[in-house]
């Protein structure tokens, strides 16, 4: 069923221009909540209004002085912050460009990353903080990627907004000399976006992902980091499924993207490093070794593990943990694999995606697990095809391998 053009425009401002709007507006102020919610009412009043007086000629102009007015609002009365008239909005557009900073990067979001990756913000919540603000994620989605509640989560996120306010930290695009000490916060964001994304096509938020990465990798032009996360977004999205949810080890290599995977080795070729390789290139050699299926039709599981070593000592997150016990248990048995996880990650669905088969490879009862497992599972997909797959177990079917993760 398609939509009118006033929500269709709306939906296209939203997707295409939300970013730069929220600088711009809180650019003056520093205030980052105010400009969100003064955009949010922008929004809804475009929604009121354009199907009744049509799209105008230029709506991120109009949503931008709309968002302005109701900052005005709130400034003039805290009390009555929605009382006053926005009519005056339905004068000439303004051009939302026409004020902003001579650019630097070149693209509106990443620029807004690196403003977010301002050191004066706390560097546990920045990568959160840019997941929210510049690529749209709710704060509950954010909370299960970091295996946190999602009201803590919320808080944390109130707290970094109310501080970047109450601090007055700079709302601008930091100059290159300074975008050194920001750049692994930005390359964090773009990889959470991705990991978040991670199911979606070239048109998606895995899509968008990916050209991030690979642009600031372009725009750095020797950065190995920048150029090992082109590499993962780019082999990650090369291994997409338009329909359902199918685990790595189990997917026909010749459905996967062949281009997509040249260019994605290509980039993690331009990634080798002068000096001990960073999270970014191990993780990308390590989705090169699964993609390197598709021409030998097996998967290096010693290479796997070498790789997955050198992560854990580099970057030793929650999902490396869990990946590498599942590689460990491919190799060794289930057993061990079990033996190998976590315990620190009960909020975490890859966990206990990863323990149910592994107890169901054990010949164990992993129905609690995959409940959990299913329970915690944003994507509807991966949901059923847990279900699915404790009822084969349940029934006796046969079943794939013992262990399997999700990507990237």
């Amino acid at each position: 069923m398609s939509i009118g053009p006033a929500p269709a425009a709306a939906e296209r401002a939203a997707r295409t221009s939300y970013a730069r709007l929220v600088a711009l507006l809180a650019a003056s102020t520093g205030d980052l909540a105010l400009a969100e919610d003064a955009l949010a009412a922008a929004f809804e009043e475009a929604l009121r209004r354009w199907p009744e007086t049509a799209v105008p000629e230029n709506p991120e102009g109009w949503l931008l002085t709309v968002a302005r007015n109701r900052q005005r609002d709130v400034w003039k009365s805290a009390a009555v912050r929605g009382s006053v008239s926005l009519d005056e909005a339905a004068g000439e557009p303004v051009d939302p460009l026409a004020e902003y900073a001579p650019l630097v990067i070149g693209d509106k979001r990443l620029e807004l990353l690196f403003v977010c990756a301002h050191p004066a913000i706390d560097e546990a919540v920045r990568t959160p903080l840019m997941l929210q603000v510049v690529l749209g994620f709710e704060a509950s989605q954010i909370a299960r990627a970091f295996a946190v509640p999602s009201a803590t989560m919320a808080q944390r996120l109130v707290r970094a907004k109310r501080r970047i306010k109450n601090a007055r930290v700079p709302f601008e695009v930091p100059g290159r000399r300074l975008m050194p000490e920001r750049l692994p916060a930005v390359l964090e964001a773009v990889y959470g976006c991705a990991a978040l994304a991670w199911r979606g096509g070239p048109d998606s938020l895995a899509g968008e992902a990916r050209y991030l990465a690979v642009t600031l990798a372009e725009l750095l032009g020797t950065e190995a980091e920048a150029w090992g996360l082109a590499a993962l977004t780019t082999l990650t999205l090369a291994r997409r499924r338009e329909h359902g949810f199918v685990p790595l080890d189990e997917q026909d290599p010749g459905g996967w993207d062949a281009g997509l995977v040249v260019e994605g080795e290509a980039y993690l070729r331009r990634a080798l490093p002068g000096a001990a390789p960073g999270r970014f290139q191990l993780e990308a050699a390590i989705q090169a070794v699964h993609c390197d299926r598709l021409r030998t039709g097996t998967t290096d599981w010693a290479a796997l593990r070498t790789l997955y070593a050198a992560l854990l000592t580099v970057a030793p997150s929650l999902g490396a943990r869990v990946a590498a016990a599942v590689v460990a248990g491919r190799i060794d048995g289930p057993e061990a694999g079990l033996a190998a996880l976590p315990r620190d990650a009960e909020l975490f669905q890859p966990y206990w995606a990863a323990r149910a088969e592994l107890l169901a490879g054990a010949g164990c009862d992993a129905s609690e697990a995959y409940r959990r497992a299913a329970e915690l599972a944003e994507d509807p997909a991966v949901a059923e095809f847990l279900r699915r797959r404790a009822r084969s177990i349940r029934s006796g079917l046969p079943r794939g391998g013992p262990g399997w993760t999700r990507s990237p």
